[in-house]
């Protein structure tokens, strides 16, 4: 019994950190353009299609740049569609982002079909690793090496670059930054971008690991919205303890009461809700509008 909670442990901090990587993404979205992007979970989906087609027709090596593809798929959308609405009504954006995950995913399935498609991690990375009583895959082990590099990469992009202030400076007071004379529409062209790279990210990390379809969207939408509601709006400390959190209960209730398993993380969030209405270590932010 406790080599298994071990070992599902582990599975469930890999999963957590790819829920994580989405949830940084939509929070960072939400908190400088004040969106709430319904269709970040299509651009998850859309991070796995890439990555699917990059290492047919290049090899693994290519697939560093997909998430860079999905990023600037999210530049155009923030410029030809999202800036449209920025200052009006909340609904409108969740019409058009919900809108825009229903076209992602049509054009996935024109482009790539409808059904399941493998994609085998690289080679090195095959087999299993055995330490003590955990037993995982060396995927799941490499998944959870990358997605702490990238979330380290972008604390330090955040904290320390001039680009990564002004971020964090406008998703608190965006008007400031504006009348500093820092090109506003610049930043929040990039912050979408940004936040769609990390889903893209999470959709290469996670494709190894689950089937390639058009409907994965759905799994990682709905996990990224209940983590950033535990982990409290405008915390990217409390989206990855809430992703952690996620990630293990998760992982715990598939093992052990697996009809369980698709409400687990909803009674956990209920649960803190009842205790920390704004979250574990929610704040007030400002945005764009």
């Amino acid at each position: 019994m406790l080599d298994a909670i071990l070992s599902q442990a582990v599975n469930g901090l890999v999963l957590g950190f790819l829920f994580v990587l989405v949830s940084i993404g939509l929070s960072l979205v939400f908190g400088l353009l004040g969106i709430v992007n319904v269709a970040h979970g299509a651009f998850f989906a859309l991070g796995a299609y890439f990555a699917l087609t990059l290492q047919a027709r290049f090899g693994w090596p290519a697939v560093v740049l997909a998430p860079l593809g999905v990023g600037l798929v999210g530049m155009v959308v923030e410029r030809v569609l999202v800036r449209r609405l920025y200052g009006r009504d909340p609904l409108m954006t969740l019409v058009l982002t919900f809108a825009l995950s229903l076209f992602i995913e049509s054009l996935i399935r024109v482009g790539w079909g409808s059904g399941a498609q493998p994609l085998t991690p690289p080679k090195a990375f095959a087999g299993f690793i055995e330490y003590g009583p955990i037993l995982t895959t060396t995927w799941r082990a490499a998944v959870l090496a990358f997605t702490l590099a990238l979330l380290v990469a972008l604390w330090a992009f955040l904290k320390f670059t001039p680009y990564g202030r002004i971020l964090r400076a406008g998703s608190r007071d965006p008007q400031m930054v504006g009348m500093l004379g820092i090109n506003l529409p610049l930043v929040l062209t990039g912050a979408f971008g940004i936040g769609c790279m990390l889903a893209g990210a999470a959709g290469v990390l996670a494709a190894p690991l689950w089937s390639v379809t058009p409907g994965m969207a759905s799994q990682a939408i709905m996990p990224a919205f209940v983590i950033v509601t535990i982990g409290g709006l405008g915390s990217y400390g409390g989206a990855v303890v809430a992703g952690l959190l996620v990630g293990l209960v998760t992982a715990l209730t598939t093992q052990f009461y697996p009809d369980a398993a698709g409400v687990a993380m909803y009674v956990l969030m209920a649960a803190i809700l009842l205790v920390r209405p704004r979250g574990l270590f929610g704040e007030h932010w400002e945005h764009f509008g």
